[in-house]
């Protein structure tokens, strides 16, 4: 069996930044390098593995499909590198008998209205038990890839997603429920026909989970109002627009001026929960917000 090649890290660093630029020349200022050396380290990784990686062309380096799946496993790579470095540090630094603290950059991909209404507390009493604590946390849309994408990719530790979609995960994520989260319809408060209203709605709803709900309820119309997220949506919906119907997480927001009605015993539901890599689970930080998400969603 011949044996992998030996990749070093600043190989990684360079596939990697080149993957994420697109450019031999943007990856070479990125990393304080000449474009030469970006070029030479790309091509002797490319003989060292035995394929293209990259399609060279006037307008920069695009992955191919090695390409793509390589860098992803460059960047978990050079990710558990660093987290192995942080959570040696906080070992060596706590006292003996206790247990020690999570610390540096934790990345964190959610949907908007996660990001809005269910990481918040869950990173504030994280902050409070681990202070050392750095997160970092991007607002990805659920389509296509979406946050469960970014973790498979190495962008991120963790993600919040809709778990259950339409949209298989990536394989090898673990992943780990948080939340039931029911549909609810929202109207214009006082209106006295709110079915009548058009439908407003955006791209990231309705997913496999409420699919074929949708289908067997014949008062919803097809959407003539669409809007880039569901705060647009709710925000529509405040100024008497429309209609719509939406997860309980983005209605957080809403005021007095709409009303929320239940569905139903037969109403759909979405399921909430993280996705993260086995080497990202083992970690000090990702535990310990997993830990807090779970204890957030028992007290709530």
């Amino acid at each position: 069996m011949t044996p992998a090649p030996e990749l070093a890290p600043q190989e990684l660093r360079v596939l990697a930044a080149v993957a994420d630029t697109g450019s031999f020349t943007a990856a070479a200022v990125a990393l304080g390098l000449t474009q030469s050396a970006v070029s030479h380290s790309v091509r002797g990784t490319e003989v060292k593995i035995g394929t293209v990686l990259f399609t060279r062309g006037r307008r920069g380096a695009a992955p191919t499909p090695a390409g793509e799946l390589a860098a992803s496993h460059a960047r978990r790579v050079l990710r558990q590198l660093d987290l192995l470095v942080a959570d040696a540090r906080a070992a060596g630094r706590a006292p003996a008998g206790a247990p020690p603290r999570a610390a540096g950059p934790l990345r964190i991909a959610a949907f908007r209205s996660a990001a809005l209404h269910l990481l918040p507390p869950a990173l504030e009493r994280l902050r409070r038990r681990h202070p050392d604590v750095e997160p970092e946390v991007r607002v990805v849309r659920e389509l296509g890839p979406g946050t469960a994408g970014e973790v498979a990719a190495g962008r991120a530790d963790l993600g919040i997603a809709t778990l259950g979609g339409s949209a298989a995960l990536p394989e090898g994520l673990l992943t780990g429920a948080l939340a039931e989260e029911p549909y609810s319809l929202v109207h214009p408060a006082g209106h006295p026909d709110p079915r009548a209203l058009p439908l407003v709605d955006w791209d990231e709803n309705c997913g496999s989970y409420t699919r074929a709900w949708w289908r067997r309820q014949d008062w919803i119309p097809r959407a003539t109002v669409r809007a880039e997220d569901d705060g647009m949506v709710l925000a529509m919906v405040e100024r008497g627009l429309g209609m719509a119907i939406m997860p309980a997480l983005s209605l957080n927001g809403a005021n007095a001026s709409v009303a929320i009605a239940d569905l139903g015993p037969d109403r759909p539901s979405r399921t909430v929960g993280y996705v993260t890599t086995p080497e990202a689970a083992s970690s000090l930080a990702v535990k310990a917000l997993i830990r807090e998400l779970r204890v957030g969603q028992q007290t709530s």
